[in-house]
């Protein structure tokens, strides 16, 4: 990347932080923080694809690959739930995972995302935020859904908690899921379309150039090059074991959610049309 284009860069980063700031601040409400987050991820989205149409018409060299560790919280089966999250949303940019200390006895396991500057960039903001929205939406989803079984029915206290727990984990990867393949949507959009990203750069392009299509291709040849860093980096990588907690309801609850979660993307499930549910765990 150029140095030409750092300032801008670190301008619009300081703008999504500020962003941050407001969502994570107690006094407002739960929509202004969704709101807050939104702007956000929307933000840091159109950047990544502006930054990759201006490199394809200026002919620079490729943007560089590196590495985040994102600690990730939780003992066991949740601190599982939340990496296969974050593990998904961290492939809807492109970029390719790794856990370490991914234990059952572990309060704090580590996601290793290897992925371009641009991308971790974008991940570094939103993951703490986009976590927030994810758990405190679990905890409301599962706290209700346990309410209305001690009511139904006369479940004792050990079931109860086993029955919380697996609609839990059950939600938050489920969650994590929806919310990358809507990114995935408007990532998609956007390469297509470039009056939805500002149309970046458009009038510096030369007669029967095709900035939309310069940017396709870079970004593609980032993912290759993001594949092959990160196998060299870790080429003898264990496949993570399939979760074995799997509630139908917390599922499809989290999957709900996850579409209708304000990411400023505008890709909510409809009755008509959408996505329809995943079945099962999608693996990053």
């Amino acid at each position: 990347m150029s140095t030409e284009s750092d300032p801008a860069r670190k301008k619009m980063i300081e703008r999504v932080r500020g962003l941050l700031r407001m969502a994570e601040d107690p006094s407002v409400t739960d929509a202004e923080s969704q709101a807050f987050t939104a702007k956000a991820a929307e933000l840091m989205t159109r950047h990544a694809i502006a930054e990759a149409e201006a490199r394809a018409q200026r002919g620079e060299a490729a943007e560089s690959v590196t590495r985040l560790d994102f600690p990730v919280s939780g003992v066991g089966g949740h601190g599982k739930a939340r990496v296969k999250a974050l593990a998904a949303i961290a492939a809807a940019y492109g970029c390719q995972s790794a856990v370490r200390g991914n234990t059952a006895a572990n309060t704090e396991r580590t996601l290793i995302i290897v992925g371009t500057a641009t991308s971790l960039d974008a991940l570094r903001v939103l993951l703490p935020s986009i976590t927030m929205q994810m758990e405190a939406s679990a905890r409301f989803t599962a706290r209700n859904h346990v309410a209305d079984l001690r009511e139904l029915r006369n479940y004792d206290r050990s079931t109860l908690a086993t029955e919380r727990s697996r609609f839990y984990r059950s939600f938050v990867r489920a969650y994590g899921y929806a919310v990358a393949e809507r990114i995935r949507e408007f990532r998609a959009r956007l390469r297509e379309d470039p009056e939805a990203r500002g149309g970046a750069a458009g009038a510096d392009s030369g007669a029967g150039a095709d900035p939309a299509h310069g940017a396709e291709i870079v970004l593609r040849e980032d993912i290759d090059r993001v594949r092959e860093d990160f196998e060299e980096r870790f080429p003898k990588l264990r496949p993570t074991r399939p979760e074995r907690t799997h509630h139908k309801a917390g599922y499809r609850a989290g999957y709900i959610r996850g579409r209708r979660a304000q990411l400023g993307m505008e890709t909510a499930v409809s009755r008509t049309g959408g996505s329809s549910l995943p079945e099962g765990d999608q693996h990053p």
